[in-house]
């Protein structure tokens, strides 16, 4: 892959385009000044890559737009900028994936995810909640991160999975050795866990096809295992089962995707309303508010900084010619702040932002399917906080994730009164 020879002043590279993937940026906490300067000067920007280089999307209709046709930019051939240049035998998740392969993956676990199933969930997720904030005192510092945002999701992800709570703490290792910059770690030490999570995950696979349960892990296991061709409450049908691969496809992405996501909208956004005393008074005196509370919260955190496709076929993009085979880098951090989108205030916290068409669950068949638990688990927190503390405020410095993929907290002392 070679740089375009003329892109033209809406595509031109610049130097400062290339500091989407440096990761002291996010470290830092604020890479919105060049998210700003991008949407300004180079909406569609070349970005040079040691694997050939990729355009940069930074626009909220853009990015829209991209994410919504899987025909014109797929995602089979990566979506991160690790990437590029690289072909899977199986796909890695279901991310991976585009139509008509990835129509039948949804439809195979999006009973487990449909609003009606997760508002059942609704009284063991509020406990999961109660238990964690019972150890958190008023008047005093916590870590945020480590009391709630991390154990929290990863509790909920145990119970789908039908696995004892006590595993959270190694799932929390295995789902950060997925996420380059998420931790230290060596290659080694990255391989190593991720194949004890395909292990693990595998062998709890394995005992529900001889022992089904009532969890999400059993539906997936035996898909396709029933004799009329219903394919069970997975509704995969044909008698076709999932291979091992696929089965640790479907398993890993809950595992990963299911406790990110949400985790760090926990941590950012607590960390926002600490910083935004007014919007957590507001909230405090309207829990209506509480529903675009977490979509604002959402926007405002973005976990998901960025996602990778690729163009099927040549193309423009605002005007910009981009060549079939050329990797897009949709940056949905940058698309949530859009101005001519979200008007002049774009860049405020505001709890009672409405209309807010945020793009932080992704777009179009890639949207994400556990939005209605990420949200659930997010007015559950809120709603717990309220009842038991009538202010946030910070007691020490934010670290960050020095990671260009997942806007994510690393420790935020805070103090609840």
């Amino acid at each position: 892959m070679t740089p375009p020879a003329d892109p033209g002043p809406a595509g031109s590279a610049t130097a400062d385009a290339g500091r989407l993937l440096d990761p002291t940026l996010y470290a830092e906490g604020d890479p919105f000044a060049l998210y700003a300067e991008l949407r300004r000067s180079a909406p569609v920007c070349w970005v040079d890559h040691e694997a050939g280089g990729f355009w940069a999307v930074t626009t909220h209709p853009e990015v829209s737009h991209i994410g919504a046709d899987p025909g014109g930019f797929c995602s089979s051939r990566g979506i991160l900028t690790d990437e590029i240049g690289t072909t899977y035998e199986t796909p890695p998740t279901m991310m991976h994936t585009d139509p008509p392969q990835h129509t039948r993956y949804r439809r195979l676990v999006q009973p487990g995810f449909k609003p009606s199933m997760v508002r059942l969930m609704e009284e063991g997720v509020t406990a999961k909640a109660r238990l964690l904030l019972h150890e958190i005192r008023a008047g005093e510092a916590c870590n945020v991160v480590q009391d709630l945002s991390i154990p929290f999701p990863l509790l909920v992800i145990c119970e789908l999975l039908g696995v004892d709570g006590s595993q959270w703490p190694r799932f929390f290792d295995w789902s950060e050795a997925v996420i380059p910059g998420e931790v230290e770690q060596t290659e080694e030490q990255r391989t190593a866990n991720q194949i004890e999570m395909w292990e693990y995950l595998i062998g709890v696979a394995e005992e529900r096809r001889r022992a089904p349960a009532d969890d999400l892990v059993s539906v997936l296991a035996n898909v396709g295992s029933d004799p009329d061709g219903g394919g069970g409450a997975g509704g995969g049908g044909g008698g076709e089962e999932l291979s091992e691969a696929e089965l640790a496809m479907f398993l890993i992405q809950l595992l990963v995707a299911g406790n990110e996501t949400t985790r760090n909208l926990i941590s950012g956004g607590l960390v926002a309303l600490a910083e935004n005393p007014a919007q957590w008074a507001t909230l405090q005196a309207d829990r209506s508010l509480i529903p675009s509370a977490v979509e604002e919260l959402l926007r405002w955190t973005t976990p998901v900084i960025s996602f990778m496709r690729t163009a099927t076929a040549d193309t423009t993009i605002r005007g910009v010619e981009v060549a079939a085979g050329d990797p897009v880098l949709l940056v949905y951090a940058s698309a949530n702040r859009d101005e001519a989108v979200f008007g002049p205030d774009a860049d405020e916290l505001r709890i009672d932002r409405h209309p807010n068409p945020h793009v932080s669950f992704g777009f179009g068949p890639h949207f994400c399917l556990g939005a209605a638990l990420a949200r659930l688990e997010g007015r559950v927190v809120l709603n717990e906080l309220l009842d038991r503390f009538d202010s946030v405020a910070l007691a020490g410095p934010v670290e960050r994730t020095p990671s260009p993929v997942i806007a994510g907290v690393r420790r935020a002392s805070l103090i609840f009164s």
